[in-house]
C-alpha cells in the first residue's frame, strides 16, 4: 500500500502543469507590486481614477495585442466567433467578468472609506471561501480535505497581517465599511468561476480584452463624479499609472486567467492569497516601512497552506477537464 501510495504521488508529480504554474506564480509577483504603483500615484489622484485608467490603458493594450495574434493566426483559432447580431452566453460572461472586477474595485475602495484597513483587507481576503463554495454550488466541483484545511491555514496566515490593527478596533464598529469589503470578496470569488470558464473556449488575451474594456466603461462615470481629477498631472503619475495597467493589469491577471486552463480557480484563488505577505516585503524594501515579527510569522503559515493546496487532487484540473479546455 504504501509502495503503492508513492506511485500515486509520482504520477500526481509527473501529470502537474508546470507551465500554469509558472504562469501562476509570475501573476502573483506582478500583482503584488500593485500597491507599490498605487502608492506612487494617490498623491495625483483618487482610487476610482486611477483604477479607470488602470482599466482603459491595459484594454487598448489588449486590444492591439489581440488584433495582432489574430492576424498572426490567420483566424485558425478553434474560438467561438462573437456574433454581432447575437448577443450570445460566451459574449454575456465576457461582460460580466469586466462588470465583476469593476465592482469589485468599487466596493473595495469605498470600504477603505469607511472602516479600518485591517478590517477590509481581513474580509476582501476571503474570496477564496466564495471561488471555492461558488464552485461547489454551480458546477459540482470537489475538493479534497487536503486542499480545504490548506485553505483555511492560508487564510489564517493573511489574518495574521492585521491582527494588530484589527484588536485595536472595537467589535461593531463601521459596519458598513465591513460589509462593502466582504461584497468585494464575493465579487473577486466570481470572477475566477467565470474566468475559468471562459478559458474553455477563448484565448486569455480575448477574455481580458472584454474585461478590461468592460470594466473602464462602468468605471469612468463612476470616477468621473467621484474624483476631481481623471488623469495624471506628472511624468511620475503617468509612469506609474501605466506600470499599474501592464504589470498590474496585463501581467498579472493577465496571467491568472491564463492559468486557468489547467488549474483549478479555486487553488489559483487560494494561492492569490499570498500577494499582500509579497506587497508588504515590497514596501519594505521600497518605501522602508516596518516589518514586524508577525509578518514573517504570516509568510510561513501561508507557505504551510499552499503547500497543503498543492499536493492536493484538487488543485489541477483532471485530464478530461484539461482537454475540453
Amino acid at each position: 500500500m504504501n509502495a503503492q501510495g508513492k506511485l500515486s504521488r509520482i504520477q500526481y508529480l509527473s501529470s502537474f502543469p508546470i507551465d500554469s504554474f509558472a504562469a501562476l506564480i509570475g501573476s502573483i509577483i506582478c500583482l503584488s507590486f500593485s500597491p507599490i504603483f498605487i502608492r506612487l500615484i494617490e498623491m495625483e489622484m483618487g482610487p476610482n481614477a486611477t483604477a479607470f485608467n488602470r482599466f482603459w490603458i491595459a484594454a487598448v493594450a489588449f486590444g492591439l495585442l489581440n488584433n495582432l495574434l489574430n492576424v498572426g493566426h490567420q483566424k485558425q483559432e478553434t474560438e467561438p466567433e462573437l456574433n454581432k447580431n447575437n448577443l450570445g452566453s460566451e459574449k454575456r460572461l465576457l461582460i460580466a467578468d469586466g462588470l465583476l472586477l469593476a465592482m469589485a474595485l468599487i466596493a473595495w475602495t469605498w470600504s477603505l472609506t469607511q472602516t479600518s484597513v485591517a478590517n477590509s483587507s481581513i474580509m476582501h481576503n476571503m474570496a477564496p471561501i466564495f471561488t471555492i463554495l461558488g464552485g461547489w454550488l454551480a458546477f459540482g466541483q470537489l475538493f479534497d480535505r487536503r486542499f480545504l484545511v490548506g485553505m483555511f491555514v492560508a487564510i489564517a496566515g493573511v489574518t495574521l497581517l492585521e491582527v494588530n490593527d484589527l484588536l485595536s478596533l472595537s467589535i461593531g464598529q463601521q459596519l458598513l465599511g465591513d460589509l462593502a469589503a466582504l461584497l468585494s470578496a464575493v465579487f473577486f470569488g466570481v470572477h475566477p468561476l467565470i474566468a475559468e470558464q471562459l478559458r474553455t473556449k477563448f484565448n486569455s488575451v480575448t477574455i481580458m480584452t472584454w474585461s478590461s474594456t468592460t470594466s473602464f466603461l462602468l468605471l469612468f462615470p463612476v470616477a468621473a463624479i467621484t474624483e476631481e481629477q481623471l488623469f495624471p498631472s506628472s511624468v511620475t503619475g503617468w509612469f506609474s499609472v501605466i506600470a499599474l495597467a501592464f504589470v498590474g493589469q496585463m501581467l498579472g491577471v493577465g496571467l491568472w486567467t491564463y492559468c486557468l486552463k489547467k488549474l483549478s480557480s479555486g487553488f489559483a484563488s487560494l494561492v492569490g492569497l499570498i500577494v499582500p505577505v509579497l506587497s508588504s516585503l515590497e514596501g519594505w524594501t521600497i518605501f522602508s516601512e516596518p516589518l514586524s515579527f508577525l509578518t514573517l510569522v504570516s509568510f510561513v503559515v501561508i507557505l504551510v497552506g499552499m503547500y497543503l493546496a498543492i499536493s492536493s487532487r484538487s488543485a489541477i484540473k483532471s485530464p478530461l477537464e484539461s482537454t475540453n479546455s
